[in-house]
């Protein structure tokens, strides 16, 4: 047989051959099959093709593990061209060893004519085949392991045609798949299971297909990825540690308040009373039930708007004391999620974001303002920041970042600081003033840095610009409107005008930076002499904690921020303490005093120290830096380990700053038990006058209002208007001509006195004293007389 020398010098069947081969393809029908026209490697490399090119195999290939290139079909066909003898097939299997030793084999077997109908079948597949010449390519592995191809075994008795030669074509096949020298009896097995459709053994080594979810293993995917997600866990954390580091405030929160039953009374009934009118007569929000007959009597003080949806929900006092103790946990929560949220966008980790947060929420000097509701409820600020730098596109770490601006962040951000607006104006004034300053050095920036300075384009783009726009002027709305009622207040009311002397009473010295209030449980006891130093000392204890000073200072060297933008923070912390001290510093001739006189609405924040909020912000911010940066150091020192992974004591040490934060802010907050309310108050209507009459006692008269809302002549807030103080003195008398005549022409239809409190107090005396003449009635309801005028 003649032969001739491939590139490689393996030999390849002459023409002839090929002929003889595409007469054994034709089969019975008399026509070259198409799914058989697969070329082999020689016949691949004949026409040019890659001779070892992987390809995929039609159903009517015999898949030779080598070549590739002889199909079960084409051996079914082959005994009737070229002698029915099964050695033939051995030839053709021989020629998968490798290319070109096809015709070798053959010569071997004796068998030379079944050969030549191979390499002819060889030369009409190439022609037919063009298209598809990487499909007879082998696989080496396969060969080797005398593996079947499931496809090439069934494709050996699928076509009618060929069913004369099923036996054959079954053998051929199993030898085939066996690679040299397979075994007849194992072919005619791989051939019966091809043509019964039974599955390839070899699909048990197979991967696994992907299984398709059902809508509900969807939303449960889509569930489980939320709760693990970072600020789902933030949140959840955030409400942890609020619960645990205002306890007991939810142990009795239908009974008990936080600190005293004074001013959390007042801002109970304020969340009370602004659910109740929203939803009754929105027009009358200012005109309240209480300091009857005053107008505008809800603007007397800070009035926490903001959380008038919750108190849409419940009536009567213990449901606005629950209400008051569930938004007191949850304002620590959003202080602390709000920081948190603010470091993270700047650029700090997990880990010194959780520490600006907490040192944020839980500082020791905050325990003396607990309770004072609207200056816990600052975490509107952090957030609203936060947001308006995420909309913007800008973070104190990576800068301006063209391609992260969303102007959906900026209308939230706008929002929330409206919303921050609503709770008061004395967190929120100098939040609004921050706001301006910043937009207004921003807006300068921008300007410089683009036309002057480094005259570089830097986009912002249109839908960025309208949001700030819409957004500013919605928060300048909201501030606008909720100001006309204190403008209202400020000039019926000369007397709750602040003066600088005012101010000085309230200003705390430097030493205050560094004493913490009674409520402190870490170091109340220790500050106690420090503390009695000070002329009051619930204003003046600013301690913002000494692990914060530590972490800060630690930033100021060792940090994620850049070197100027800690400068600046330094210099924002000591802008602030200085302005915090009021008129202790130098007077406040350059510093409080021009604010006061110049800024409008400045000269209605009366304690300068609680602008001690911003210092802590800022400090938190400095410890946030050195705390992400030694986070950074601990993985790099971990990654270096073989294996990389930390040891505990390094997972541990990242934690130390956090937990130091929060063990500073553990509390001692007193709870007292809220007065009861007496059943005169839900059975008696109004106008009414409550005696004993004072600011401490005025309070839970207005929380005791809050089942039926009638008005009352009682009330306490930041000032006390003129006619609430002629009441007070004209009624010292009562019950008497004088007192009873004075109340009438007021309006006042009832009197309540209260007999638990009027010891040492005239009352002691007149409370039994017979009222004939008088023209009024007198009631005994358990300890209250009622005085119907």
């Amino acid at each position: 047989m003649t032969t001739e020398q491939s590139a490689s010098g393996s030999p390849r069947p002459d023409a002839a051959a090929e002929k003889a081969d595409t007469a054994g393809k034709t089969g019975a029908a008399g026509k070259t099959d198409p799914a058989a026209a697969t070329p082999g490697p020689a016949a691949a490399r004949t026409a040019g093709a890659e001779p070892r090119t992987g390809g995929t195999r039609s159903k009517a290939e015999a898949a030779e593990p080598k070549a590739g290139a002889t199909e079960p079909k084409t051996g079914a066909a082959e005994p009737k061209a070229g002698g029915a003898r099964p050695g033939a097939d051995t030839a053709q299997a021989g020629a998968g060893t490798h290319a070109g030793a096809d015709a070798t084999d053959a010569t071997e077997t004796g068998n030379g004519k079944t050969d030549a109908t191979a390499g002819g079948a060889d030369k009409t597949a190439t022609k037919a085949g063009k298209d598809d010449a990487t499909a007879g390519a082998t696989d080496k592995d396969d060969a080797k392991a005398g593996g079947t191809d499931k496809d090439g075994a069934k494709a050996g008795s699928a076509d009618k045609p060929d069913a004369k030669a099923g036996s054959a074509g079954a053998a051929g096949a199993g030898e085939a798949g066996e690679g040299k020298g397979g075994d007849k009896a194992e072919g005619k097995s791989q051939g019966a299971d091809g043509k019964e459709g039974k599955p390839d053994r070899w699909e048990a080594f197979a991967s696994a297909p992907e299984p398709v979810p059902s809508r509900i293993g969807r939303a449960a995917r889509a569930v489980g990825r939320l709760l693990i997600h970072e600020w789902t866990l933030a949140t959840l954390a955030s409400l942890a540690l609020a619960v645990l580091l205002t306890w007991p405030t939810l142990r009795y929160p239908r009974h008990t308040l936080p600190q005293d039953y004074w001013d959390p009374s007042l801002q109970a009934w304020q969340m009370a009373w602004s659910g109740h009118i929203l939803l009754t007569n929105p027009g009358q929000l200012w005109q309240s039930n209480t300091f009857f007959p005053e107008s505008w009597s809800f603007a007397f003080s800070d009035t926490l708007l903001g959380y008038a949806p919750a108190g849409m929900i419940g009536t009567g006092p213990e449901a606005a004391v629950l209400r008051y103790n569930i938004m007191f946990v949850l304002a620590h929560a959003l202080a602390m999620l709000g920081a948190y949220a603010l470091a993270r966008q700047l650029g700090a980790g997990r880990i010194g974001s959780a520490v600006a947060g907490a040192s944020f929420a839980y500082a020791p000097w905050l325990l003396a303002q607990a309770g004072h509701l609207h200056v816990i409820s600052n975490g509107g600020i952090p957030l609203a920041l936060a947001m308006l730098a995420r909309g913007h596109g800008w973070s104190l770490r990576h800068g301006y970042r063209p391609e992260r601006r969303h102007d959906g962040w900026v209308y939230a951000g706008w929002f929330v600081a409206a919303w921050q607006l609503s709770l008061g104006f004395g967190i929120g004034l100098p939040f609004a003033y921050f706001l301006a300053g910043t937009v207004l050095v921003a807006a300068v920036t921008w300007f410089l840095r683009r036309w002057v300075v480094r005259p570089v384009k830097r986009p912002f783009g249109r839908r960025l610009l309208i949001a700030d726009l819409v957004g500013g002027l919605f928060f300048a709305g909201v501030g606008g409107l909720l100001a006309i009622p204190y403008f209202k207040v400020a000039g019926a009311h000369p007397q709750a005008e602040r003066s600088i002397g005012d101010i000085g009473v309230y200003s705390p010295p430097a030493a205050g930076f560094f004493t913490a209030p009674a409520e402190s449980r870490v170091w109340g006891t220790l500050h106690e002499g420090a503390r009695a130093a000070l002329p009051w000392h619930p204003e003046m204890t600013l301690l913002p904690g000494f692990v914060l000073y530590a972490l800060a200072a630690g930033g100021l060297f060792f940090s994620v921020w850049k070197l100027r933008h800690r400068v600046l923070l330094l210099a924002g912390v000591v802008v602030t303490m200085v302005l915090a001290m009021g008129t202790r510093f130098f007077d406040g001739t350059f510093t409080y005093v021009p604010l006061f006189d110049h800024l409008p609405g400045w000269n209605g924040i009366r304690t300068p120290g609680r602008l001690m909020l911003w210092t802590t912000l800022l400090l938190g911010l400095l410890a946030a830096g050195a705390v992400s940066a030694f986070a950074t150091r601990v993985r790099e020192v971990y990654a270096e380990r073989i294996p990389s992974w930390p040891s505990p004591w390094l997972r541990l040490a990242t934690l130390l700053p956090l937990v130091l934060v929060l063990g500073e802010g553990l509390n001692a907050t007193p709870h007292p038990v809220v007065p009861s309310q007496p059943a005169a108050m839900r059975t008696v209507d109004g106008p009414l006058l409550v005696l004993p009459s004072s600011q401490s006692l005025d309070q839970p008269v207005m929380l005791w209002s809050t089942s039926k809302f009638q008005d009352v002549v009682n009330g306490g807030s930041g000032f006390t208007p003129r006619q609430l103080d002629d009441v007070r003195r004209v009624t010292l008398a009562f019950p008497d001509q004088t007192s009873v005549d004075y109340l009438r022409v007021l309006g006042v239809r009832n009197v309540l006195l209260m007999r638990e409190h009027i010891a040492g107090t005239p009352w002691e005396v007149t409370v039994d004293a017979p009222v004939d003449g008088l023209g009024i009635t007198r009631e005994e309801m358990g300890n209250i007389v009622v005085y119907r005028l």
